[in-house]
């Protein structure tokens, strides 16, 4: 067997399942590509805000991996579409902070919902403690990565 036949490793495995589903969101077309962005800009800022954390658009940027050019574009598109309001900061007026509106829970809460439906018919089979014991290794995979990259500790995202 040569280097390049041998079985993956584990490393290698996670980055094929990132890029595997990174490349989900981005194959899908018009209206629901547009949605797919109002979702991630707007489930950054819910984030953020859980982890006690100013959601601004660096902040945004930097949590969904994008320019800030492209996170103030994100974040200006979820405004006009009502998910998300843009106030000044107290301490800052040059500094502008997102909140999520009602109508920007409601979407969170329909994306929550069809997520866990695709999760249910991916894991159509498992039972119930391997369902869970993902669950609890995605979680620590999500705050080993906050920790080791300095974000110190979250909670579950």
């Amino acid at each position: 067997m040569t280097p390049g036949d041998s079985e993956p490793g584990p490393g290698q495995t996670l980055f094929e399942f990132v890029r595997h589903w990174s490349r989900r969101a981005s194959a899908t077309e018009g209206q629901t590509a547009e949605r797919g962005r109002l979702v991630l800009v707007t489930e950054a800022v819910h984030t953020l805000t859980r982890r006690g954390s100013a959601a601004t658009v660096n902040a945004i940027a930097h949590e969904i991996g994008v320019d800030q050019s492209g996170a103030s574009r994100l974040v200006r598109s979820a405004a006009d579409a009502g998910y998300l309001e843009l106030r000044a900061s107290a301490s800052d007026g040059r500094q502008r902070r997102a909140t999520v509106t009602s109508r920007g829970h409601t979407m969170l809460a329909d994306a929550h919902d069809w997520q866990e439906q695709v999760f249910d018919r991916l894991t159509d089979g498992w039972t119930e403690r391997q369902r869970l014991d993902f669950r609890r290794t995605m979680i620590g995979l999500i705050e080993r990565s906050r920790t080791v990259n300095g974000e110190g500790r979250a909670g579950s995202a």
